[in-house]
């Protein structure tokens, strides 16, 4: 039998190694669907990479009983807790970052609201950061003008033995050589028939949107913490309304309680009184929890910690604004233009049109100049001319100590099987899209600033009417309340009369924020974010 070629065994051994090593790493998955995964942490209590712990045998309950009891059956068998779904804590995590410093014995404005979000939110320090970045590839595509320099240092060591047998006997030679090689290239791209100019345009075009989009951010947000303002405000609002009525529910049962006193009114009155009275209270907590909730929704709206907890400045009573017999076709040629959406897309377009030329550009030929000089210490010396643009790096190897050239080429492609066409295809395809995404855009904006001016329009009209609706139902309360006391009305008609004067309130209120809120979606939508109210001047 053929014995095994010891080189040839030790590869195939290898071989199988490595094959292992590549499914080897299925111990870091979990071990079935049905059970929970164990991970492993260091000493500092970080889930580190590597194989699950032990998680215990399975059990025969399901895996969602076993995750909805883990917490009560941990501390009664510690064994139980091996089957938790409950992840490890990371120590390093626990830490709260800071809320940042407030006056909490100032009240904050709308204005200076606005100003701590625009400086603590995380979304605007993102939208920065990406800005720069954009700039810094902009930056990146320009440096093609340049010549790029390289130094590079090598050591050379080559060993020969060889070995002859003949009639006259055996002999045996050994060379050796060393030796060290420090070469400077220089390469440069002379022209290139546009390819740069285009490249540095769409960079410099990406750049312009992503400016674009950090402005839109802070136009976001500004418009966010507005109308969370306002919703606050109305929350506020209904606080009042609510305690208000609360009040004169607390006067109609002492009514109804002083007529059954002196035998006038009948017990089934105090009754209904004191019913009325429970509604109101439960009003009144309610609206109590819808101001906490509004007022965390307008931190959040800041993008502050939730753990901050800024005093907010009661908003003064803003003149709302007449309602506009403007041509919405004004309106809307004189807002288009500055959208954040439409001028983004506008660039976007003439990024796409630039990577066409860029891509145009591969077909045509290139000129360069390249340089190198080389020094060798040994018996051999590298000269390497580095690569341009289709031409491949050359190297050159001699026996002087010093080298050095100076080429000026022209590159010409010829083929490459589709790959510049493709390219093409796509950039224009790309193109022809970005295109169709302005036409949209513009469509989309006009919608947006018709629905905007409508719902504006619309708020108008409800606060107007709201306003009458208060006036009357005050009215019909006072009548009816004074009528209840005097013995001339009934405590149904007071009790009504209470109720729909609280709605109207609510309605006032409610409709007075909706207003504002819709004069910020309008100037969000026009791209004016200036002529959000903001304060009693407005």
């Amino acid at each position: 039998m053929r014995r095994l070629n010891p080189p040839f065994a030790l590869a195939i051994l290898a071989a199988a190694g490595l094959a292992g090593c590549a499914t080897s790493s299925l111990d870091m998955a979990p071990d079935s669907p049905d059970r929970p995964w164990q991970p492993q942490t260091d000493a500092a209590g970080a889930i580190v990479p590597g194989p699950a712990a032990f998680a215990g045998p399975a059990n025969s309950a399901s895996s969602v009983n076993s995750a909805a009891s883990a917490a009560s059956a941990a501390s009664a068998n510690p064994a139980a807790s091996a089957r938790s779904y409950q992840l490890p804590a990371n120590p390093a995590l626990a830490a709260v970052p800071p809320p940042p410093a407030l006056d909490q014995a100032h009240a904050y404005d709308l204005p200076e609201l606005i100003d701590l979000a625009e400086s603590a939110n995380p979304l605007t320090r993102i939208a920065w950061n990406d800005a720069r970045n954009v700039a810094l590839a902009a930056g990146i595509a320009k440096s093609a003008y340049l010549p790029q320099l390289s130094v590079a240092a090598m050591g050379q060591y080559a060993g020969l033995h060889s070995s002859n047998s003949s009639v006259l006997g055996d002999s045996s030679a050994s060379i050796t050589g060393h030796g060290t090689t420090s070469v400077v290239a220089l390469q440069w791209l002379l022209f290139d028939f546009g390819g740069r100019a285009a490249r540095v345009e769409a960079a410099s075009q990406a750049s312009v949107m992503a400016n674009i989009g950090f402005t839109a951010v802070h136009q976001q947000v500004i418009f966010d913490v507005s109308v969370a303002f306002y919703a606050y405000q109305a929350a506020r609002a209904r606080i009042a309304t609510t305690q208000q009525g609360l009040d004169n529910a607390e006067a109609i049962l002492a009514a109804a309680q002083s007529r059954y006193k002196h035998g006038i009114g009948t017990v089934i009155e105090v009754a209904q009184a004191n019913q009325n009275r429970a509604q109101a209270r439960l009003a009144l907590v309610q609206a109590q929890g819808a101001e906490s909730n509004s007022y965390l929704a307008l931190i959040a709206a800041m993008g502050i910690s939730p753990l901050s907890k800024p005093r907010i400045a009661e908003m003064p009573a803003h003149t709302l604004p007449a309602m506009t017999n403007d041509s919405i076709d004004r309106i809307v040629s004189s807002a288009i233009a500055r959208r954040p959406d439409v001028l983004s897309a506008y660039a976007a377009e003439r990024v796409n049109l630039a990577k066409v030329k860029a891509a145009e550009s591969d077909f045509m030929p290139k000129v360069f100049v390249s340089a190198t000089g080389a020094y060798n210490t040994g018996s051999s010396s590298i000269s390497a001319v580095p690569a341009i643009g289709q031409q491949l790096p050359t190297v050159n190897l001699s026996g002087g100590r010093y080298g050095g050239s100076v080429i000026v080429g022209v590159t010409i492609p010829l083929y490459d099987g589709g790959l510049r066409s493709a390219v093409l295809a796509q950039a224009r395809n790309d193109a022809d899209s970005a295109s169709t995404r302005l036409t949209r855009s513009r469509e989309e904006a006009v919608r947006q600033i018709v629905a905007a001016q409508n719902t504006l329009q619309t708020s108008l009209a409800a606060q107007a009417a709201a306003k009458e609706l208060l006036a009357a139902a005050q009215t019909t309360y006072n009548a009816a309340f004074d009528a209840y006391r005097q013995s001339v009305g009934s405590v149904t008609d007071a009790l009504l009369a209470q109720n729909q004067l609280l709605a109207a309130k609510n309605a006032d209120a409610d409709s007075y924020s909706s207003a504002l809120s819709a004069a910020a979606a309008l100037a969000l939508a026009t791209g004016s974010v200036e002529s959000i109210p903001m304060r009693d001047n407005w």
